[in-house]
């Protein structure tokens, strides 16, 4: 059995060969490969078609491009970084692959910075041991991305956009293969409110899940729809206990919640330093790259820093830089930081730890394939094996290029083989599943709270368990009321809560198991890495009891230890 939100029947029915849910760069590189196969497809986005993760990405995408580069190097930072849980077969196909992958997204039309003689300007980050960053604008190389591939999608007619629609739910037909989703489409029109759309297979692209924290760097629709939704249809999930905290996020003072403002990598990998209020520079011989270590062991020394100073923020000194600098290389930084009364060029810049990236998601192969058949799941949504315990920087637009590429490439083969045929839904499999009850729309702050305070940067038993209890209680609460004549309303705060809640328990549930401290996961009543117990990924499935946890084989030993 599996479980579905509580919801309207569908209104209103569409069919398309392939739903795309997601407009970033996976979604939307996804989207144009099966186009090219002559497959309709149909992109599901829940605001409009360039307001997901993508475009706020301001560091840049990870290929061996450079002279003196080459894949086996960016292989072995990636593992680093990963801490010994990365699949390397990923790993190596995303390094691989990535260099392709970069060039047909420049074919598409992004302009990546080049110097004068049009050569492509590469820089580094965090973790990287060579050049090999391309960005542009700047610090705006999301925003191009995002402009380049939305403009492809809409000069293609055989893609239609479906904006400000939250996807709700998996339909599959009788032999369990997935057969569309049902959607809610907020505003005014023939497709309104609750609707389905019958597909051949369905691609997930949604995002993240930083809306389960306080503070993060991710978009208000960043809810964990998508894995809510595998976990609901019974998809397997891998890793959530490994959420990336990114070290520089403007501090904007102790109260603030939601979406945070991002100070890219690529200002440390520029020569900017990260200081206390004294100016003294915390990070030097804490790590052989100093600032530009892995980003969850300069988001731990900050923690630290601040533990040991009594205060919530560091610092970021980019003074050295001078104006001109500032405005060339990070004009939206600048300009960000400008907003909320920071100049850069003379002040030092308060920053401090917020929840960034999620390295696990919905478990799939090298294909994009997740466990439930024609279900599959590209980008932060998902969990290639490819970050590990800790996702290199800017490994993340890359690996959303490359495996929203084989989607379309094993959908393609599929399609030539015949292998997609239309699909009936199994309705009375739909009725048959466990309706989940809403919680009332004030529980996301709530749910928020309880993350922040017990699985945040620094997580321990005691913390986690007062989380998971507070999350139980939320819960028990839903229910209760759903039988109440008046129960939370069916709509999109509704949902989005029930989402919240599901992927909080579920990335507590797999945090809590992890009784040690490895990638971005730090344990401080576990404090050392146990690659006896733990070098493994924890999978995550729902049944009629909850959440369960299954441990995966132990991974063998990578070229990481060489």
């Amino acid at each position: 059995m599996n479980h579905r939100l509580t919801a309207p029947a569908p209104g209103w029915t569409a069919t398309t060969d392939v739903v795309v849910v997601g407009s970033g760069v996976a979604g939307l590189t996804a989207a144009l490969g099966i186009r090219q196969a002559g497959l309709r497809v149909t992109v599901v986005t829940k605001a409009m078609l360039d307001d997901g993760s993508t475009r706020w990405a301001q560091g840049g995408v990870a290929a061996a491009l450079g002279e003196g580069d080459t894949p086996e190097q960016h292989l072995a930072d990636t593992l680093v970084a990963g801490a010994g849980v990365c699949d390397e077969d990923a790993v190596r196909l995303l390094v691989t692959e990535g260099p392709g992958a970069v060039r047909r997204l420049i074919a598409r039309g992004a302009a990546f910075d080049t110097d004068q003689a049009g050569e492509i300007l590469l820089t580094r980050e965090g973790g990287h041991h060579r050049n090999r960053i391309v960005h542009a604008g700047g610090d705006a190389t999301g925003a191009e991305i995002s402009r380049a591939l939305v403009a492809a999608v809409r000069s293609d007619p055989g893609v239609e956009l479906v904006e400000h629609a939250l996807v709700l739910d998996l339909l599959k037909d009788a032999g369990g293969h997935a057969a569309g989703l049902t959607l809610h489409v907020m505003g005014e029109g023939a497709r309104d409110g609750v609707g389905a759309i019958r597909a051949k297979a369905v691609v997930l692209a949604t995002g993240g899940m930083g809306q389960v924290f306080g503070a993060t760097t991710n978009p208000a629709v960043s809810t964990g729809d998508g894995v809510a939704l595998a976990l609901r249809a019974g998809a397997a999930a891998a890793d959530l206990e490994f959420v990336q905290f990114h070290p520089t996020v403007l501090f904007l003072g102790p109260e603030a919640e939601g979406q945070q403002p991002l100070v890219s990598e690529a200002v440390r990998g520029e020569g900017a330093h990260l200081v206390d209020a004294a100016g003294t520079r915390f990070m030097l011989g804490q790590h052989e790259l100093n600032e530009l270590a892995p980003r969850d062991i300069v988001a731990k020394a900050i923690t630290r820093q601040m533990q040991l100073q009594d205060t919530d923020h560091m610092y970021l000194d980019g003074r050295h830089f001078g104006a001109a600098m500032w405005a060339e290389r990070f004009p939206t930084i600048l300009a960000s930081c400008l907003a909320h009364g920071i100049d850069p060029v003379t002040d030092l810049v308060p920053i401090a730890p917020a929840a960034h990236y999620a390295s696990g998601g919905v478990r799939t192969d090298l294909h994009g394939r997740t466990s439930v058949p024609g279900l599959y799941a590209c980008g932060e949504v998902a969990c290639t094996g490819v970050h590990g315990a800790n996702r290199l920087a800017s490994n993340s637009l890359l690996e959303g290029l490359v495996f929203a590429e084989r989607i379309a490439q094993d959908l393609t083969d599929r399609h030539r083989a015949g292998e997609l045929p239309e699909r009936a839904v199994d309705v009375a499999a739909a009725r048959a599943d466990r309706t989940v009850p809403l919680p009332a729309p004030e529980a996301r702050a709530a749910i928020q709270h309880l993350m922040s305070r017990g699985a945040g940067v620094l997580r321990s038993s005691a913390s986690m368990a007062q989380a998971a209890a507070g999350l139980a209680e939320l819960a028990r609460t839903a229910e209760a009321h759903a039988g109440d004549e008046k129960p939370a309303d069916p709509r999109v705060e509704t949902w989005e809560a029930a989402n919240l809640l599901l992927v909080a328990t579920a990335l507590v549930t797999a945090a809590a198991a992890r009784a040690e401290t490895r990638g971005c996961h730090w344990r401080e009543d576990h404090p050392e890495r146990d690659d006896a117990h733990w070098r493994r990924h924890l999978i995550t499935t729902l049944d009629d009891t909850g959440i369960r946890l299954a441990e995966g084989p132990a991974l063998v030993e990578s070229t990481e230890e060489n």
